[in-house]
């Protein structure tokens, strides 16, 4: 079996100068440790909030490293240098409103602002692109809620066969028992 790629992109200005420690990217290969039963490698990078740059990575990881998902942390907000979400959209086929519907309204439930928040997630090819926030709280809150489509999501795009271990992580995949 085939190595299984997931890319996993912190796209924070302070954190590609070395300002601060990448907690956020740390944090979403805590939850694929801790989540998937595959053998899995990441591909890893820290970007500063550029969109040319951003979108760049984004495929690469997608069309030369063969992610079958990426996950983004960071540069969702309102603010002038957040472009995660139009890097995502400028190099996807696919958008998947839903993810970022739902990642909104579970943040809701712990900060009036998530209604500020534009994740999104889009597909590439065989490649799930999910922007997540910045904060580590909120990407697992966030990653929690959407994860359990997430394998289904990347079946549908002949992507590989991801296993979570149910004890920890239940996914959905109809005609399941």
């Amino acid at each position: 079996m085939d190595q299984i790629k997931i890319g996993i992109i912190n796209v924070s200005d302070r954190a590609s100068r070395g300002e601060y420690e990448d907690i956020p990217g740390k944090e979403v290969k805590r939850l694929m440790n801790l989540w998937l039963i595959n053998p899995w490698e990441a591909e890893y990078a820290v970007i500063p909030d550029e969109q040319d740059l951003l979108e760049k990575e984004m495929i690469r990881m997608a069309d030369e490293e063969g992610c079958c998902l990426i996950v983004t942390t960071g540069g969702t907000g309102p603010a002038i240098r957040d472009v995660t979400p139009e890097a995502t959209i400028a190099v996807c086929e696919k958008m998947l409103p839903g993810f970022g519907e739902q990642m909104r309204q579970v943040s809701l439930q712990y900060v009036p602002t998530a209604i500020l928040s534009r994740q999104t997630a889009g597909i590439r090819g065989n490649t799930l692109i999910v922007n997540l926030p910045g904060k580590p709280k909120a990407i697992k809150e966030c990653l929690e809620a959407i994860f359990p489509a997430i394998p289904y999501c990347v079946d549908l795009i002949e992507g590989p066969f991801l296993e979570s271990n149910p004890e920890v992580m239940k996914v959905f995949r109809p005609g399941q028992a």
